[in-house]
């Protein structure tokens, strides 16, 4: 089996990645096509830090089990599947998930560590990095973790004026300079996904 050619998708909190991932992986079957997410490795709310005024703190790079998503990535990257639980970020409401991950000729690869890993920075084959206005990243936090995670609005207000941006600051906005592909999301992406559309398309069509 050739080498699956990885393509990571970093950004900011609400910067749209998850979205953007959704649309990419559209039109494309999943024996040709994968994804592996940041969000299925954060390590259990008794390993998380805590910050000054003893909140949880989920937004730093020490959240992630990034030993086992790089080695996960890994065994996709050499073609062998891979499984893990479903977090659900504490949401009770949700029911996890068995998540059955099978190696195919393009991966992506979505998160806001994946270019800070050294060990998955290191198997990415396209760097692209999804850019967002601060108060439009702000807005869609809000309106996620109010529908998706149940947090309400003063808890996602405090987390992100204390854990969010400075982390964005120190461990995601430096790799943008790093990226091959800067996409602004302000509005709308389509142009951009079609552009990278039409690139999966030449990695998954028969060689010669």
């Amino acid at each position: 089996m050739e080498k699956p050619y990885i393509i990571g998708i970093t950004g900011g909190s609400g910067s749209g990645k998850t979205r953007f991932l959704k649309e990419l992986l559209s039109g494309f079957d999943g024996r040709y096509v994968t994804c592996i997410s940041q969000d299925d490795y954060y390590r259990p709310r008794e390993y998380q830090l805590v910050d000054k005024n003893g909140e949880l703190d989920f937004d730093r790079p020490e959240s992630i089990d990034y030993e086992h998503f790089a080695s996960d990535l890994k065994e996709l990257s050499e073609g062998r599947s891979v499984q893990k639980q479903e977090y659900t970020f504490n949401n009770p409401k949700v029911q996890p998930q068995m998540i059955v991950r099978k190696s195919a000729p393009v991966i992506l690869v979505e998160g806001i560590f994946i270019f800070h890993y050294k060990k998955i920075s290191e198997l990415i084959d396209l760097k692209i990095f999804i850019d967002a206005k601060d108060y439009i990243k702000l807005q869609r936090r809000l309106k996620r973790d109010r529908e998706e995670r149940g947090y309400d609005a003063d808890d996602v207000l405090y987390k992100y004026e204390n854990h969010i941006m400075p982390s964005y600051q120190k461990y995601i906005a430096p790799y943008k300079e790093e990226a091959d592909l800067v996409v602004p999301n302000n509005k709308d992406f389509d142009k951009a996904i079609d552009v990278l559309k039409a690139l999966i398309q030449t990695k998954i069509m028969p060689k010669d």
